[in-house]
């Protein structure tokens, strides 16, 4: 997985939330209601992600598949071990 596509997701998952969040804080009735134009901020910042940060976070996926499946590939499956141990009770 590249580091560099997992950072920009990242820094604009959390500006799809910031900027929104603190428009509203701008409003004085969000103010005394902070925990409002919270929850108001992440349904923005989740609406925004989805529409527009699907290059993104295919990248980032992508990534994660590739190093589950190298992982996968790395470690003996239950079929190599118990080949293995019957070859070893054979000889």
């Amino acid at each position: 997985m590249k580091v560099r596509s997992a950072v920009v997701y990242t820094v604009l998952r959390l500006a799809a939330f910031l900027v929104p969040f603190g428009i509203m804080m701008l409003f004085p009735i969000l103010r005394e209601y902070y925990w409002l134009a919270a929850i108001f901020a992440a349904l923005i910042g989740l609406s925004l992600s989805v529409l527009f940060l699907g290059r993104p976070r295919s990248e980032v996926s992508a990534g994660l598949a590739e190093r589950r499946a190298s992982r996968r590939d790395a470690a003996p499956t239950d079929e190599d071990v118990e080949d293995a141990a019957s070859d070893a009770a054979e000889r």
